[in-house]
């Protein structure tokens, strides 16, 4: 029995190729003179996607049109309930059981490099292309007719090394080196014989390593260890272009200390829907760009979030988390009533955990969510306080759910207002923008003596975000969030975000330490314990930067009182506030004693900031002998 055969030619592009694709298809079975065909690209048209093709022939250039077996063309056409990737034709002869047509999309001319069709910028094994049939001619279509094509990487055009950004003297760590074409795709597709040269600060005479590019497109180097303490640099060069290339940072020490872990627990990939495909997203987030843990973070009212959905969403992340690897969260995005409630991104540490949805009653409110629950089970974290209409005012602040706030992701900064200083606000043109609101301020609540960490988002556009492509929204980098943390599992990370050692970036990998009379981020101090605070309170950490560090600014109590400009990438500092406590410490809106919160805010000339955690200092009366404070 015969069957209908489909292919594609090429039956490959590279990613962003411009060219000219045909789909030929040959039937098993005549189709008659007005048989309709509907060909579905299955892309978004996202700027990284397939490019949609145009359908009027007088215009060679990015066209989509139809070729019969006597080599005639027939047009396409673009009908109003379809979507925009998909495109109609009517065969003008029939075509007979074993004669072969087209479809083809690019340019009918020579100049293909110039006016055929761009192909989609990521990778793909087997992109499908759909071709619907319906013989009849009344749009009544079955199942489609698949055609399949490999998307491969382009032109070797960058080399990233991927390393860990604290290590120890003489304790050994891999590195990742993945050759990337100019989208960060992996690619083979380098000059033949291409040769790399890898190198470090204090090179061991015994190291002397000559990389080539391999097929997959990365090699894992094993065992690179550090004789000193100091900062470090992986440099790779490409012998073929003399090209230099630089890991992030690497920061060693004497002895071992706490680990930093680099991920996102609010964002959306560019590239995969986390929701149609949690698998690839977090295989995109886990390998592509090289993070240690994530999080789930739909919004719970989305209509897309199904228990079937829900089950493989956190069944995914389960299998994703591997001790030592990576580190996958449950969770979830909650809407509440602007200001009371505001915005929540919901984490939980556990593995089996159902989703919290509000309309149920358990769950319809942040006060039933608190009381039915623990902070063991759930973390809330207040995202884009500062967001007019999702904002969050902390007048119902709950401290033993609300450890840590995203003072920052892709749509701007919460820290305070544009006035005052926030150099990625919350701004937009148009009504529909998205606007700053003074009352989600965090330096404001802050000052309320509400105590919380930083941590930071990345991109997202679901949910009350979906709309800000349509309008002139400021949209920044993707944010990170480092964890200090002891060891990389699920439950150390959750542990260490509970006691706020953990700091936002605006997507550097900037490595900040910060200490208060040798206390880390994230610390609460007081006079009881050290009277010597009342009259100094010694600030000292150290900065490394991706780029030039512009400025390190000591904050205190939301006012800047101290500036280092290193003009170098890494600096260490020390500086001793002599204010008397007694005169600067700010009165507390409860009976808890007056304080001061310090933080610092990291600039460096590529634009990148970096928040850490606050530190605290207490004002408490010393405890007289026999008498309580």
């Amino acid at each position: 029995m015969r069957r209908s055969v489909g292919y594609c030619e090429p039956n490959f592009a590279y990613a962003g190729q411009m060219g000219t694709w045909k789909f030929v298809y040959t039937p098993a079975t005549s189709l008659p003179k007005g048989t309709k065909l509907k060909f579905d690209l299955l892309t978004k048209s996202r700027p990284i996607d397939w490019q949609l093709p145009q359908t009027n022939v007088k215009k060679t250039e990015n066209l989509i049109w139809g070729q019969l077996p006597n080599g005639k063309a027939f047009v396409a056409k673009q009908e109003k309930d379809f979507s925009p990737a998909e495109y109609e034709f009517t065969l003008p002869l029939e075509v007979k059981a074993g004669e072969t047509f087209m479809i083809c999309i690019g340019t009918p001319g020579e100049d293909v490099e110039k006016k055929g069709n761009l192909s989609q910028k990521h990778t793909q094994r087997r992109k499908a292309f759909h071709l619907y049939i319906d013989p009849k001619g009344k749009g009544q279509y079955q199942d489609p007719e698949v055609f399949h094509m490999d998307v491969r990487g382009s032109e070797l055009e960058n080399i990233r090394i991927i390393t860990p950004s604290l290590v120890w003297r003489n304790k050994r760590f891999d590195v990742i080196v993945r050759f990337e074409d100019k989208f960060g795709n992996l690619t083979a597709n380098a000059p033949e014989n291409t040769l790399v040269d890898l190198s470090y600060d204090h090179l061991r005479e015994s190291l002397n390593w000559k990389l080539f590019v391999p097929e997959t497109g990365f090699i894992n180097l094993p065992n690179l260890y550090f004789n000193e303490p100091g900062v470090y640099k992986i440099r790779l060069l490409n012998q073929t272009t003399k090209q230099v290339y630089h890991s992030p940072p690497i920061k060693c020490f004497a002895e071992e200390e706490l680990n930093l872990f680099w991920g996102v627990l609010h964002g959306e990939s560019e590239k995969v829907d986390s929701i149609e495909n949690i698998e690839s997203c977090l295989r995109h987030f886990r390998d592509d760009k090289a993070l240690q843990f994530y999080a789930s973070s739909h919004f719970e009212n989305e209509d897309t979030v199904s228990s079937d959905n829900w089950k493989t969403i956190t069944s995914q992340l389960n299998e994703f988390t591997e001790e030592d690897r990576f580190a996958g969260f449950i969770g979830f995005q909650y809407v509440g009533d602007p200001k009371e409630e505001g915005v929540r991104l919901f984490i939980t540490p556990k593995d089996n955990k159902q989703i919290l949805k509000k309309k149920d009653s358990k769950s319809n409110s942040l006060k039933k969510i608190y009381k039915t629950y623990n902070s063991k089970e759930w973390m809330a974290i207040p995202t884009m306080t500062m967001g007019k209409g999702s904002s969050y005012d902390f007048k119902n602040f709950n401290p033993e759910f609300e450890k840590v706030v995203e003072i920052y992701n892709a749509w701007g900064s919460s820290e305070c207002l544009e006035k005052e200083g926030n150099l990625k606000p919350i701004k937009g043109k148009g009504k529909k923008a998205l606007v700053e609101a003074q009352e989600g301020s965090i330096v404001n609540a802050l000052k309320e003596n509400c105590r919380f960490g930083f941590v930071a988002g990345g991109l997202d556009d679901r949910g009350i975000y979906s709309e800000l492509y349509d309008v002139e929204q400021n949209q920044y980098f993707p944010g990170l969030t480092a964890i200090l943390a002891k060891n990389h599992t699920r439950s150390s990370l959750f542990d260490a975000l509970s006691k706020k050692s953990c700091y936002a970036t605006t997507g550097a990998r900037m490595i900040i330490g910060f200490n208060i009379a040798g206390k880390p981020m994230g610390s609460e101090l007081n006079t009881k314990d050290k009277p010597g605070l009342e009259f100094n309170r010694h600030v000292s950490g150290f900065v490394v930067g991706t780029d030039t560090i512009e400025a390190i600014e000591i904050i205190r109590n939301g006012s800047v009182i101290h500036i280092i400009h290193p003009e170098n990438y890494k600096t260490e500092f020390t500086y001793d506030d002599m204010d008397q406590l007694s005169k600067i410490a700010l009165k507390s809106p409860d009976d808890r004693p007056r304080f001061s919160f310090y933080y610092l805010r990291v600039k460096q000339s590529d634009g990148h900031i970096g928040w850490s955690s606050p530190i605290w200092v207490d004002q408490v009366a010393a405890t007289k002998k026999g008498k309580k404070a």
